[in-house]
């Protein structure tokens, strides 16, 4: 095979561009014949007219283009790169041994380091373990010739570096020990270029914390319709709040709680806000997020306001609200941020399984990415939070937080119910106010225009998904339980509590076998079970008043947590939630988290759909105790005694 047939492949359109204006002018006269050279051997010109045109000789010509077809460590050819006049593209390799002359000093040391790495491969390695356990660290320095970087830590690393080659036989006469200053020089080059291989490395060993400047590439395209991108974020409200709880004397009791966290998922396309949660939560977590999605794919139910002069609006709402048919409407794309709970196992079943939609988790630290939640949030602080009293500020020093300080006057703060019908008000004018980025119209205006005017294509969740919303979580594992020499019938086991069902209870069969449970993180009360191969078990309920009383995952945890440490002394289930409560009242007096979680249980407890008066511990106590009905179809007969009878007693 001849060179024209090796090179026929040559293609210097693909080379990386190359400023030949950077090289002086003896430089660009070279480049510019050798640049010729190389175009007309691409173009099949032959080579004497190459060598008359061009000046450029044969043997060079190959030469160049062997050069100019190397890889380069970017990954590309060196391209116009070799052609440039005095351009390196070969590293120097030292041949031949370093010697020692005869006043005891090695000369002529050029290349004995890189001879040293390439007959002990294994001090590659140490090194780069080094740089990697950071042995040492970089100082960048501004100088008058520019940015300088200096290694620290250098006279250690090199001690070990010598006792590890003293460990792999290298003896007086080897390099590094014959030379003057023992390879410390070609040790630094060679640790530095381990540093600055990657910029992540070499900031970290420079005390970064964090990275900034990459720009950021976004995975999901953008909106040309609604529901096509939706923008997921949390945001912690900037105002001191209330709760207020009646005691048993009916006296009202007022305690500050943790400021609570508003969940936002918010369409792209049309900036509408398709729904929200708010969080009681220290930090919200995934349960938060799921519900979130759920108050997003449910059409959205009016709230009846109790503030005088608070409503929706002739215009306001929500978009499932004001059109129907965007009731249980999904959505493509999903951008959130690299919050742990949005991360979740679940969230992540939530979105990609059950919903089928894209994920776009942005970079970290770069709200930019979602700019227009972020700008909602924004709003929300300028025409809601800085007007009421005990607006916290963006800052400690900002001036708005000593102007509306109540002064730790309780009966100045907003409410939990107040900031509720306050928050849900606010996003329903929002959707019905005019946008910048709109042109003028608002979101909700934006919404009818994509949907009705240019008939966009919209994706529903499908039927039986609707009537099931519990199993957008990923599906929780547990083995069925029962003991034939005790009677005990097929059960699980389930955060505590055992749960069954008729079905699950009649036969011995399913002992040991493992199911698929889903559940309400919200209502504990039931489960749905199926089997390993789908098939569904029903409706498992939980034992005792743990499957009568509404309750949360939360509630639980705490009830079994104060029960297993035996501070609560109660044998039943209503006694361990009323000393949890009052264990929580004493506390919430000095303690804003206590005061969350009282606010917190009694909101769970108080969405019990069967409660009445009639049922409660006493009046304000929102716990409802469960009696069990008679059964009017089975007369029950009555056992006889066995103690005499007769008058028994002390004489």
């Amino acid at each position: 095979m001849n060179r024209r047939e090796r090179l026929r492949d040559l293609d210097p359109s693909t080379w990386p561009v190359f400023d030949a204006s950077a090289l002086p002018e003896a430089g660009r006269t070279v480049f510019a014949a050798r640049r010729q050279a190389i175009e007309l051997y691409a173009a099949g010109g032959s080579l004497r007219e190459i060598e008359t045109r061009t000046g450029v000789d044969r043997r060079q010509l190959y030469r160049l283009l062997d050069h100019c077809m190397a890889p380069h460590l970017d990954g590309h050819p060196y391209g116009w790169r070799a052609a440039a006049k005095y351009a390196r593209v070969n590293i120097y390799q030292r041949t031949t041994r370093l010697t020692m002359s005869r006043d005891g000093i090695g000369r002529g040391a050029a290349g004995a380091f890189g001879l040293l790495l390439e007959s002990q491969p294994k001090l590659v390695t140490w090194i780069a373990n080094r740089v990697h356990d950071r042995r040492v660290s970089i100082v960048q320095r501004s100088t008058d010739t520019g940015l300088r970087t200096r290694l620290r830590g250098l006279k250690h690393l090199h001690d070990a570096f010598l006792r590890e080659c003293r460990a792999l036989g290298l003896t007086a006469n080897d390099y590094p020990f014959n030379a003057e200053q023992l390879g410390i020089r070609s040790l630094s080059a060679a640790v530095r270029a381990e540093c600055l291989r990657s910029f992540e490395r070499s900031a970290h060993l420079a005390g970064a914390v964090r990275f900034k400047g990459l720009p950021h590439e976004a995975s999901a395209p953008a909106a040309t319709q609604a529901l096509d991108v939706v923008e997921f974020d949390g945001h912690r409200l900037d105002i001191r709040l209330k709760v207020v709880v009646r005691d048993p004397l009916g006296f009202e009791q007022q305690f500050e709680i943790e400021r609570i966290w508003l969940l936002v998922i918010l369409d792209v396309f049309s900036r509408a806000v398709v729904g929200y949660h708010v969080s009681l939560n220290r930090e919200y977590s995934r349960y938060d997020v799921i519900r979130t999605i759920e108050a997003a794919l449910e059409p959205h139910r009016p709230r009846s306001f109790t503030l005088p002069g608070l409503g929706y609006g002739a215009l306001g709402g929500f978009p499932s609200g004001k059109l129907p048919e965007l009731g249980y409407a999904t959505w493509c794309w999903f951008k959130l941020d690299n919050a742990k709970a949005n991360l979740a196992a679940d969230v992540r079943h939530a979105l990609a399984e059950f919903i089928g939609c894209f994920i776009d988790a942005g970079p970290a630290h770069a709200p930019d990415d979602r700019p227009y939640i972020e700008r909602f949030f924004g709003s929300i602080a300028a025409n809601l939070s800085c007007r009421l009293p005990g607006y916290t500020g963006t800052s400690a020093r900002d001036v708005r937080r000593a102007l509306s300080a109540p002064k730790r006057n309780l009966r100045l703060y907003v409410s939990l119910d107040e900031i509720e019908e306050l928050l849900e008000a606010a996003i329903a004018s929002y959707n019905a106010s005019p946008h910048e980025g709109l042109n003028g119209r608002t979101p909700l205006e934006a919404m009818v225009h994509s949907v009705r005017g240019r008939g966009a294509m919209v994706n529903w969740l499908p039927e039986a998904k609707r009537q099931t919303l519990c199993l957008m979580q990923t599906p929780r594992r547990a083995t069925v339980r029962g003991y034939l020499h005790q009677g005990q019938r097929p059960h699980i086991n389930f955060h505590g509590i055992r749960y069954t069902n008729a079905v699950l209870a009649s036969t011995a069969t399913s002992l040991g076998q493992t199911l698929r449970i889903y559940y309400n993180s919200q209502d504990l009360r039931t489960v749905r079970a199926f089997a390993a191969n789908g098939t569904e078990i029903g409706v498992l309920k939980a034992q005792g008043a743990w499957g009568e009383i509404l309750h949360d995952l939360k509630l639980r945890q705490e009830v079994l947590r104060l029960r297993g440490r035996k501070r609560l002394g109660g044998a039943n289930l209503h006694d361990y939630l009323e000393t949890y409560v009052s264990h929580k009242l004493q506390k919430a007096k000095g303690s804003r988290r206590a005061a969350s979680d009282v606010a917190r249980t009694l909101r769970t407890l108080a969405a019990q759909p069967t409660a009445s008066a009639s049922q409660a511990l006493h009046p304000d106590f929102p716990v409802p105790v469960i009696e069990a009905a008679p059964n009017c179809e089975q007369r029950i007969a009555p056992e006889r005694l066995e103690i005499g009878s007769g008058f028994v007693g002390a004489i």
